[in-house]
């Protein structure tokens, strides 16, 4: 089912689900979805993983064929479940956690006449609570992404040529992250959250409003997709934001950095170093216990104080956050807002993104990937911060 150089890994995610699971009263969790599969077992499958308090999990299988393993079960339908169950002696739970936030409607019914469980629980919250503190083998698949990442962008200035589109240089630089081994994938939580690879945002299409619920949007090339680039032509005077994701190991990097067309206006500069002071208030300030929402409220008055508020997080429309985790997926906990009940935990991780949007010039500011350490915070994302100039 697994290589089993990942079996260590694997039951200490399995010991802290159980734990998890015992903690909220629960006697079983039924995990389906790609994401959570991949965390419980290593891989993605068609298929069940189902867990107890009290022992390891089994694997119910579907596709593909030729996984293996005492705790692999081939079934061609869910409702075979029950019965492999009483096969082993477990009973049926009378407490059941169901990713509810994650699976269709007619599947949740579909389990509940399975299981025939008393009360369901949010199998949902249950695995994003484990899943925001990573272990250290997480962290380390972390590291190795932002390493990457980092080498992506470290050849933006070389990949961009005059009279090019922010759609072309968006191209050029996916292109060099998959010949260095990027996944192509860029993993989201919510029914209403999408995007391909990230966004590259040049000049004021940095200030279309989008309906995602990202820092920044950008209108896209489509109503179908609006968010990103638009096929705006890069030219003198203009900011270009690359927000691309690092997805090079299953686990995802968040970076941002910003590159100019010539010289931008002074306004443009004080914005990026105002943002670049609040990633380090907020560096020096975080650590363990540190409440979340305590983290925007310093980044927001420091974007006050610097008479820069109509433009942070935004212009015309102005996002409500300042960070948030990152993981499988790009939108995790803890989320810096202002009415986040999150804390700091050590192994969190989570991508800081002060920014600004100036009007006729478009975003500037950062984004760097940060793991709470039992000390304080670690930067997964190192790379050179200034705004660089392009050509």
């Amino acid at each position: 089912m697994y290589n089993e150089t990942m079996r260590p890994e694997l039951r200490r995610r399995w010991e802290n689900l159980r734990s998890a699971l015992a903690g909220q009263g629960g006697d079983a969790l039924l995990v389906t979805t790609n994401v959570n599969l991949f965390y419980v077992s290593g891989r993605v499958f068609n298929g069940m993983a189902y867990f107890v308090p009290d022992g390891d999990p089994l694997f119910f299988v579907r596709r593909p064929v030729g996984l293996a393993g005492d705790d692999v079960i081939y079934i061609r339908k869910p409702e075979e479940i029950a019965e492999r169950l009483a096969e082993r002696g477990l009973p049926l739970p009378e407490t059941l956690f169901i990713e509810s936030d994650s699976v269709p409607y007619s599947d949740y019914l579909r389990y509940e006449k399975i299981f025939r469980p008393a009360k369901v629980g949010n199998g949902t919250r249950l695995l994003r609570g484990v899943r925001s503190v990573k272990t250290p083998y997480e962290i380390a698949r972390m590291r190795e992404s932002g390493r990457l990442h980092a080498e992506v962008y470290r050849q933006i200035p070389s990949l961009y040529r005059p009279g090019m589109t922010d759609i072309e240089l968006s191209a050029a630089i996916e292109h060099l992250s998959r010949k260095l081994g990027s996944l192509g994938i860029f993993r989201i939580f919510g029914q209403s959250m999408e995007i391909f690879a990230g966004s590259l945002l040049a000049g004021d299409n940095a200030d279309a409003p989008s309906p995602y619920d990202f820092a920044l949007g950008g209108a896209g090339l489509d109503g179908s997709l609006p968010v990103g680039g638009n096929g705006t032509r890069l030219s003198d005077g203009m900011s270009v934001m690359v927000d691309l994701g690092g997805n090079f190991t299953g686990y995802i990097t968040d970076m941002t950095r910003v590159f100019s067309v010539g010289r931008l206006p002074d306004i443009a500069y004080r914005a990026h170093e105002t943002a670049l002071r609040i990633e380090r208030a907020v560096i020096d300030s975080a650590g363990p216990g540190t409440p979340a929402a305590d983290l925007y409220e310093l980044a927001r008055r420091i974007a006050s104080e610097a008479g820069l508020a109509d433009y942070f997080m935004g212009h015309r429309q102005q996002a409500g956050f300042v960070g948030h985790g990152i993981g499988i997926e790009i939108n995790e906990s803890p989320v810096l807002a202002p009415r986040s009940k999150d804390v700091l935990r050590p192994g969190m991780v989570f991508a800081l993104e002060p920014k600004f949007v100036i009007p006729s010039v478009g975003a500037v500011g950062i984004e760097n990937s940060l793991a709470v350490t039992d000390s304080g915070l670690e930067r997964l994302t190192l790379l050179e911060e200034a705004i660089l100039p392009l050509g």
